[in-house]
Order: structure tokens, then C-alpha cells, then sequence
């Protein structure tokens, strides 16, 4: 059990949160009549009040909101809780979507002592059931389902999709095949054929929004813009060559061109990262070979399936 210490809000974006005495959290919103809510996952922001203590033993003089988190809790170390943990308040039901965020601009907190919390010690949540909430209100944490369905997310990489010269079919293509499989994809994006950007976008899908896979589309040719392989190895601890190795296989029942991919997949932490062919037709052939065998993979990563030795 915790306790919300403070609750904060703002009206409008770019100005300090004020502190209130109770709040109305509405379902795939957030909090009433602040400027962040919306239908987005980071609908509410939570900081651990055992880390805002900590950052004012270097001498930060921070009131409640300033890191421009919604809720202080005490009780909880919130960042070394992983996403999807849930959090009861009253009537009121969060789940964890992200941990962390990138900090565009530097606040006035890290101008000052040349540093800042938020951006490594706050996480985000969305509200799933409607309620009041009230300072000093009890706090519960709900350990993740382990049967909740496998989140994904998906990348398109194209020069010409993402300047508009050219519509993503494959990304479509790939979202309503996992999702009839059952798979909650959280995001989709459309880049263009860029290294450090696809790093950076790999890199947070895993680490902050700690989804089961990522699938990427297209980059994995012959062509000097072709960067996919090259972005994933950088940023994978470990590779899962068998899965690249077996769509190729696969693909080259299709048609001996499939011989010319440099698809390659991986694991960052507990993230599977596979590469998928560029063409709406080679993505869905991939994904009907792939899916019934990956599942029992991304169970063990998640750690609710045990490996299959005899």
C-alpha cells in the first residue's frame, strides 16, 4: 500500500502545476480540466515522493508540482516497476504505459542544478475507471496480468511514405494482422529511412514503453538508405537470428529473391525486435509463418512460459 501525497494540476500547457485537494479521473483521459489529459497514454504522470526527497538533499528547492508530475506517492520506487502494473485509488483503476520520458527542453529545475528526476524517476499511466480522488487517499499496486494479451509496436521505414510521396501499406497491413491474433499493438510509426532516429525509436518503444515486440517494415535491402539491420544490431543486447534466418527460409519457398534480405531480430531487455520484409504481401506471408511459433518466445521473455528442454 501507498499514499498519494499531492495532487497537481495545470489549465494549460507550458505553465506550473498547482496543487489541488482532490481530482475527477476520467477513463481514457486523465484529470479533469488538465491542459495534459487526452486520449494518449500518458494520461497521468506519477513521481515517488521518496525521490523527490532525495533530489532536495542536494539543496533543489521544489514544491509540489514543479517536476510537473501529477501525483506524488509514497511507498512505491514507481520506476523499477514495470508497465502494465496497475494502481487502485478508491473507484478509481490506472495501468503503467511508460517509464521515463525524453526532455526536450530543460526545465528551470535542471538549469539550476543540472539535473532533473522527472525525466528518469516519473512514470505515465491511463485511467481505466472513472472516480474522485483525494490527497492522503490509500494507493494499492496491482502486479501486471501475466495473460494480458502481447503488446506490439510497429515501423514503417520509407523516404517516400514519410514525405507523403507514397502511402504505408505494409504498416496497416501488419497492425490488422496482430491485432486479429490478438495482440494490442500500442503504437505505430511512420519514419523515414534514417539510422539515429529508427535507434532512438527502437530504444524507447523498449525501454520506456516496454512493449513485447517491435516490428519493423522495410530498409533491409541492397540500397545505401536501406539502414534497418544496421539500427537494430546497435541497440539489441542479443540477437535472435533463428527468426530472421527462419523467414527467410520460408520466403525463399515464395521466391528466390528473398535470398537478397538483410533482415536481422533481436532482444533488447525484455523486447523482441523483428525485421519484416517491405511489401504488404511479403509482411503478411512472414507474419502467417511467424506468429503461431513466436508466441511461446515472447512468454519467456516476459517470464511466464519456461523453456522447452527435455
Amino acid at each position: 500500500m501507498g499514499k498519494i501525497l499531492h495532487i497537481c494540476i495545470s489549465t494549460k500547457r507550458g505553465t506550473p502545476k498547482q496543487e489541488v485537494n482532490s481530482a475527477h479521473l476520467i477513463p481514457d483521459w486523465g484529470i479533469e480540466n488538465d491542459a495534459h489529459a487526452g486520449k494518449w497514454h500518458r494520461q497521468i504522470s506519477l513521481l515517488s515522493a521518496e525521490k523527490i526527497r532525495e533530489f532536495q538533499t542536494k539543496g533543489a528547492q521544489v514544491e509540489p508540482g514543479a517536476f510537473g508530475e501529477n501525483l506524488v506517492v509514497e511507498g512505491f520506487d514507481l520506476r523499477a516497476l514495470p508497465v502494465g502494473t496497475r494502481f487502485r485509488i478508491g473507484d478509481v483503476l490506472l495501468e503503467m504505459t511508460q517509464i521515463g520520458k525524453e526532455c526536450h527542453t530543460h526545465c528551470q529545475i535542471y538549469q539550476t542544478m543540472g539535473d532533473c528526476i522527472m525525466p528518469r524517476e516519473g512514470v505515465f499511466a491511463e485511467v481505466l475507471t472513472e472516480g474522485t480522488i483525494q490527497k492522503g487517499d490509500t494507493i494499492e499496486m496491482i502486479a501486471a496480468n501475466p495473460d494480458r494479451p502481447f503488446t506490439a509496436a510497429v515501423i514503417t521505414l520509407s523516404d517516400k511514405g514519410a514525405a507523403g510521396e507514397r502511402e504505408d501499406k505494409s504498416g496497416p497491413a501488419i497492425v490488422n494482422f496482430l491485432q486479429a491474433d490478438g495482440y494490442d499493438v500500442k503504437e505505430t510509426l511512420l519514419l523515414a529511412d534514417d539510422r539515429p532516429s529508427l535507434e532512438k525509436e527502437l530504444i524507447r518503444l523498449a525501454d520506456q514503453r516496454q512493449v513485447d515486440v517491435i516490428f519493423t517494415t522495410g530498409g533491409t535491402g541492397f540500397s545505401e538508405r536501406d539502414i534497418t539491420p544496421e539500427a537494430t544490431i546497435a541497440v539489441c543486447d542479443r540477437m535472435a537470428n533463428g527468426i530472421a534466418e527462419a523467414i527467410r527460409a520460408y520466403s525463399m519457398t515464395i521466391t528466390p529473391r528473398a535470398m537478397l534480405s538483410r533482415a536481422v531480430s533481436g532482444i533488447r531487455k525484455k523486447t523482441l525486435i523483428v525485421n519484416l520484409p517491405g511489401s504488404p504481401k511479403a509482411v503478411t506471408e512472414a507474419l502467417k509463418f511467424l506468429l503461431p511459433s513466436l508466441g511461446h518466445g515472447l512468454g519467456i521473455l516476459r517470464g511466464t512460459e519456461g523453456e522447452c528442454a527435455r
